[in-house]
């Protein structure tokens, strides 16, 4: 079933309400990074400006930022990233008489999500309208699914595996992350092994707490991850895929980072400005194992996105953990619209995505299909591994 997306209910703007509404009052920057008084303080949920007569819906809108106009058009800026003489929407009531009107109402019940969700909730359902929204996301013209992403990911070879299939086939545009998760990745690519444990059979390696310093060395003697990759060193993994297909990541630091890769966004304000640049485009993300990004993410992102063909759809995020406590942390910054959570291993998760939506495609062995035998092969656990590799 292809995925049906909610109707958005644009205001009546005929009603009288607005037709009698003010336009928005402004107020000047007179220093950069600083807003005048009075600003008015924005909301993630769709907000309409009224400006020369006209209600404006900016392309996208993000929490605790300021309304700007700029000519004909309304954008959303960060308070630090005001410049002099920017023209600011001063605060008012948001309910259309100030020029200022929040369309909660919007989007249909059913884009919002319910509170309470624990371990033994049966997902079934949230899998196939995942599916349907990643088909329809995939295929649509400004289409674009964000992947936030922890360490523990990288952790599990089949997990690495299904992470490339699904980036592969299109189902990953970029990636948000933090300086741990890519350094894992590269480890595993580079010495199979993710903080010294190999990442196929499970078993830590001998001196293996050293790999992925070793790993940060050298990627930082070659300056640059992709120079890293070039030269051969990474096998496989989705940081050496992504990078293979120009697909952006952004990696932010933190105060305690090894390394950190040269790729990681140390300051502060500059990993900001470079996640806001992927959330702005974001029609679709996908949170996993990582608390604090995702709660980021999920005050950064827009609750909707406007489309290149004039409709306005929700931007749905996904959070998935193996703790309800973390879930929940993240639904309730969103207000649980176009929040959807999911309490389960997010390993299985990500295996889960790339059997339904990749390895269908690839076809099944028809009967008459021979199967080449496998030499010298040992089972260890659920998996099968050539002597060569254990």
């Amino acid at each position: 079933m292809a995925f049906q997306v909610p109707e958005y209910v644009c205001p009546n703007f005929s009603d009288e309400k607005f037709q009698n509404a003010q336009d928005v009052k402004l107020g000047k920057v007179e220093k950069d990074g600083v807003a005048p008084d009075d600003f008015y303080l924005t909301t993630y949920m769709p907000t309409y400006y009224k400006k020369d007569g006209e209600w404006i819906l900016p392309e996208h809108t993000s929490l605790n930022c300021v309304a700007v106009v700029e000519g004909d058009d309304v954008v959303i800026k960060e308070i630090r990233d005001l410049k002099a003489g920017d023209q600011v929407v001063l605060r008012g009531n948001d309910d259309a008489e100030s020029g200022i009107y929040v369309n909660a109402e919007g989007f249909p019940e059913e884009v919002y999500s319910k509170a309470g969700k624990s371990v033994e909730t049966s997902f079934s359902n949230d899998y196939d309208k995942l599916f349907e929204l990643m088909e329809h996301e995939r295929d649509s013209e400004d289409g674009y699914i964000v992947w936030v992403l922890g360490p523990s990911v990288v952790f599990d070879y089949d997990t690495r595996n299904a992470l490339n299939k699904l980036a592969e086939n299109g189902y990953i545009n970029s990636l948000l992350a933090g300086n741990a998760m890519c350094t894992h990745d590269l480890e595993g690519g580079f010495l199979q092994t993710a903080l010294g444990q190999n990442i196929y059979t499970q078993v830590n390696q001998p001196m293996g707490h050293y790999n992925h310093l070793d790993l940060l060395n050298e990627v930082r003697d070659a300056g640059s991850i992709k120079e890293f990759i070039a030269g051969g060193n990474v096998k496989d993994g989705i940081i050496k895929t992504l990078s293979d297909m120009d697909v952006p990541f952004v990696l932010s630091g933190s105060i305690r980072d090894d390394g950190p890769l040269p790729e990681v966004h140390g300051d502060t304000d500059d990993a900001l400005n470079a996640t806001k640049k992927e959330l702005d485009k974001a029609t679709m993300v996908i949170c996993i194992a990582t608390m604090l990004h995702s709660l980021s993410v999920a005050n950064i992102t827009s609750s909707y996105k406007k489309r290149t063909d004039g409709t306005v759809s929700p931007v749905y995020m996904y959070s998935i953990d193996v703790t309800e406590n973390v879930v929940h942390k993240v639904g309730a910054a969103r207000e649980y619209m176009g929040f959807v959570p999911m309490v389960t291993n997010v390993q299985d998760f990500v295996v889960n995505c790339e059997k339904a939506l990749v390895s269908p495609a690839q076809g099944v062995l028809s009967e008459d299909m021979e199967i080449p035998e496998t030499e010298h092969v040992q089972i260890t656990g659920n998996k099968a591994q050539s002597k060569e590799e254990l």
